[in-house]
């Protein structure tokens, strides 16, 4: 048979294989000695694990840890290598994956029994992952009719995953098996246990963390972060899901076939309005010396509506909110710092004139009358139009952007006339036991039909300035989150089933020639799982929720 034209990505080139040669074949064909082992590849810009067989020309690309589908890749091997581990000392535990937390992945060994993880099961597990990962098991994927795919999952007590495939629809599903242990997940595993080398696991709370690689560092697992209320707010989501009776994507689209849709809607809404009422009643008992709300978070968190919300509800318990945008205390355009690459950095601390900022917050809290200043972004300069306030009775000065919690942006202001509030959108909700939803891929979904509909970016140009974006909150928000007094979770458990309606026709418009196709894909086959809700229930979304902020018509002003 006659060779195969492929375009190596990795070496800039031309290359020919035989039919059938596997991804992993070819690489050591091509000599290309990486540093750290291949982990997958992408082929015609779609993520295949190394046994795929090549039959037609195509362009290849070998990622490794330092890509973001490369750790992904290697933490989804990792999770089943855990499972397989525990299935196979303790075969009747029901152990869950849950989420990502201080620089692991958190789960618990047995979801009906609430006794803390022990140090003897945690080492006991450890030696056993060690003893998979040096006997170099492959990773082997088969295709299953869906109905013998439910079977199988049943038989082994993953309940949420039969259910995610009994709501999915498909005729086939891809189940892999580390000896005769199946399981399923939603992208390709390494070749085999013995890449699995580094890890960690340790006892966490009630259960236990499990660590791994970051992409800067392959040979050692990320350094575990102090993350007690982020911890605390992924708990308060969960607790939340269980309310409205769902833990998994399979139960919400369970709820969405049945025709509970209102229901849903209304259970997830009043749940934010008591957490905005609560975070009201704290501002109120802090009346006497609170000066100053301050609200930072990611991109597509819901940041404004959280402060329009968060103003209403201070006011129904006697304050008097004042907002001010520090967009407007930007310096000058040639004042503005630079990064690496002599580009502008519009995210740096330094674009905001933090010295007149603070001299003009503590001239309000003295009772002085200040003329707010006006940002003219066509020509990079400061201006004033004779916008004057001075704080009255009863008045709290509320700030939002990404540098709010960062000391330095109101450090002339004592602490104990501040109140720090951090919003995200943290969804517990996982595809099913040990398959967690990304909330980086929440967020981005927000964004993308936000900024498709209201701000003339297309979603290939959100998906490619997303890494940009990602970096700018790992340097200005994801460092000072701790330092909240309180975080405020965002997610609702019906919004991916909103988001998919809005953001799926999208992403298909996206050519496969362009460098944003690979993260539409992924994008894609991650919400085939989830259950459209049909336009007709967009009615019962509240014009107050801070889904509208994304996907329009809402009603706070």
């Amino acid at each position: 048979m006659n060779p195969i034209p492929i375009y190596c990505r990795n070496l800039k080139r031309e290359v020919v294989c035989a039919p059938g040669t596997t991804l992993a074949q070819l690489a050591q064909q091509l000599e290309l000695n990486p540093k750290t082992p291949f982990l997958a590849a992408f082929t015609d810009y779609k993520l295949k694990d190394l046994a795929y067989e090549i039959y037609k020309p195509c362009n290849v690309e070998f990622i490794d840890l330092s890509h973001v589908d490369g750790t992904r890749t290697y933490v989804r091997s990792l999770s089943f290598l855990l499972q397989k581990a525990v299935h196979d000392l303790y075969p009747h535990k029901k152990m869950i994956l849950d989420y990502t937390v201080s620089n692991g992945l958190y789960g618990v060994l047995d979801v009906n029994d609430p006794s803390p993880c022990t140090h003897e099961e945690i080492e006991a597990i450890t030696n056993r992952m060690r003893q998979l990962a040096e006997a170099k098991i492959p990773f082997i994927r088969t295709r299953q009719p869906i109905n013998e795919a439910i079977e199988i999952f049943k038989s082994v007590g993953k309940d949420q995953k039969a259910l995610l495939l009994e709501t999915r629809q498909s005729f086939y599903a891809s189940v892999y098996y580390i000896e005769n242990y199946p399981d399923c997940y939603f992208g390709p595993l390494v070749p085999d246990t013995g890449v699995l080398q580094v890890f960690g696991l340790i006892p966490f709370h009630k259960g236990f963390l499990l660590q791994y690689p970051g992409p800067d560092d392959h040979d050692n697992i990320r350094p575990r972060i102090r993350q007690q209320k982020m911890f605390e707010v992924f708990k308060e989501h969960s607790d939340w899901c269980g309310v409205l009776g769902a833990k998994s994507i399979g139960s919400v689209n369970s709820l969405i076939l049945e025709g509970k849709v209102p229901q849903m809607i209304m259970v997830s809404e009043a749940l934010h309005e008591r957490k905005y009422a609560q975070i009201a009643d704290e501002l109120y008992k802090r009346r006497d010396q609170l000066k100053l709300v301050l609200i930072a978070g990611p991109s597509s968190s819901g940041k404004t509506t959280t402060s329009k919300r968060l103003g209403l509800h201070a006011r129904v318990v006697g304050l008097k909110p004042v907002v001010i945008e520090l967009d407007n205390y930007f310096v000058d355009r040639e004042k503005t710092p630079r990064d690496a690459n002599g580009e502008y950095d519009f995210e740096a601390l330094e674009t905001l004139d933090l010295a007149f900022l603070n001299e003009q917050l503590l001239a309000l809290f003295r009772g002085e009358e200040i003329e707010l200043p006006t940002f003219n972004f066509a020509q990079g300069k400061r201006t004033f139009l004779g916008n004057k306030i001075r704080l009255g009775e009863k008045e709290v000065l509320i700030l939002e952007g990404i540098h709010a919690l960062n000391p330095k942006l109101s450090e002339a202001v004592d602490a104990r006339n501040k109140y720090k509030v951090y919003a995200s959108a943290l969804t517990a909700l996982s595809l099913d036991e040990n398959n967690r939803i990304f909330t980086t891929d929440n967020r981005l979904l927000r964004r993308m039909v936000r900024d498709a509909q209201y701000r003339g970016a297309s979603p290939e140009q959100t998906i490619l300035r997303w890494p940009s974006v990602r970096r700018g909150e790992d340097k200005n928000i994801f460092p000072f989150q701790e330092q909240a007094d309180i975080m405020f979770n965002s997610a609702l458990l019906y919004e991916l089933s909103v988001l998919r309606y809005f953001a799926e026709p999208h992403l298909r418009r996206i050519a496969p020639s362009s460098p944003a196709y690979p993260e539409a894909w992924r994008l894609l086959k991650f919400l085939h799982y989830i259950e459209f809700m049909q336009p007709k229930n967009f009615v019962h979304i509240p014009p107050v929720s801070v889904l509208r902020e994304f996907i329009g018509n809402s009603g706070i002003v």
